[in-house]
């Protein structure tokens, strides 16, 4: 029935679509939303920051005549996906608004109570918070300067040691595999070696909401193209059939879960004011670096996004 639902509503709003005009006037800092030019100009940006992300002109009998034949849609390919999403189980003790007077019903931090280690560990020390001063470093640019101030290992002595002689205890020890295969496209049972699922994501323009919009298609260890129950094993659950549907894609002759984009323009304007209160002013360029943020709380466990140093004071929750 809900699938009937979307279908329905998907329809509904592909006429609604066709028939809105293209916006003309920038509204960003007012209402959240972008002009196709503005839309153009946050995906250059995402792509000179993040190469992994490319522009793409699609297909040409879908081509939108409002944003540059070359530049129809963002995608990035193959990125990973280590972990099934009931692994990041939500618990109801772990949670606390952190901002309770929020008209919303306050900021919420789904893990504030919980003990975290290892990658868990490092995902909360990442969290978005929004600093004025700064803008965000992409793709992974670690600082290593401090690295230069070290002294070289000596080679020759190392050889001399011995050191090439000893037994690796992290080395596979191939006679021990006794397969690979792996029904969720997590871990391995018997041989340890991590199945990985990969998806391709693209961004596209919505002419109705003014507002970018992610689209994902996932693949299993072999690149065989998992079943939307298998895709919908990487989404979180509150989103499923809700935020996250299945459609046709705008670009491409093809069907692909996307994360609904109803409240993106919302999300972006409580942002922007956040940013202003403290002094500071968004620019338009990061829109996307932003949007691929905020929409993490709906896959939380594709690893697409490579950016630092952009993190917000009260943990986001899309809802």
């Amino acid at each position: 029935m809900q699938n009937m639902i979307n279908s329905m509503k998907g329809v509904g709003l592909g006429v609604a679509e066709f028939l809105t005009p293209v916006l003309k006037e920038s509204k960003f800092r007012e209402t959240g939303v972008l002009t196709p030019e503005e839309f153009v100009a946050a995906g250059d940006h995402l792509v000179h920051s993040c190469p992994t992300w490319k522009w793409s002109a699609g297909e040409a009998s879908k081509k939108k005549s409002y944003l540059p034949d070359e530049k129809q849609f963002l995608l990035t390919n193959n990125v990973p996906c280590y972990k099934r999403c009931k692994q990041m189980e939500y618990h109801e003790e772990n949670e606390a608004i952190i901002e309770e007077n929020d008209e919303d019903g306050g900021w919420v931090d789904t893990h504030h109570n919980a003990d975290l280690s290892g990658t868990q560990a490092a995902e909360k020390s990442s969290e978005m918070t929004l600093d004025p001063k700064s803008e965000p470093t992409a793709c992974g640019d670690d600082d290593d300067d401090d690295d230069d101030d070290e002294e070289a290992e000596d080679m020759e002595a190392f050889e001399e040691s011995g050191m090439l002689e000893a037994e690796d205890n992290a080395t596979l020890d191939t006679s021990k595999l006794k397969g690979t295969g792996s029904e969720s496209g997590g871990a391995s049972g018997e041989s340890g070696i991590l199945q990985t699922r990969t998806y391709d994501l693209n961004i596209t323009y919505d002419k109705y909401y003014q507002t970018p919009r992610l689209w994902l298609y996932g693949y299993d260890e072999h690149r065989k193209p998992l079943t939307v129950d298998q895709m919908y094993e990487d989404i979180s659950q509150d989103h499923v059939k809700k935020t996250v549907t299945v459609e046709s894609h705008p670009n491409l002759p093809q069907t692909m879960c996307s994360v609904h984009p109803c409240r993106h323009a919302d999300v972006m304007k409580k942002i922007i004011h956040t940013v202003q209160d403290g002094g500071g002013e968004l620019g338009v360029h990061l829109y996307l670096l932003i949007f691929l943020k905020f929409v993490q709380a709906v896959i939380p466990t594709i690893e697409y996004d490579y950016t630092r140093h952009f993190t917000m004071n009260s943990p986001l929750s899309t809802r």
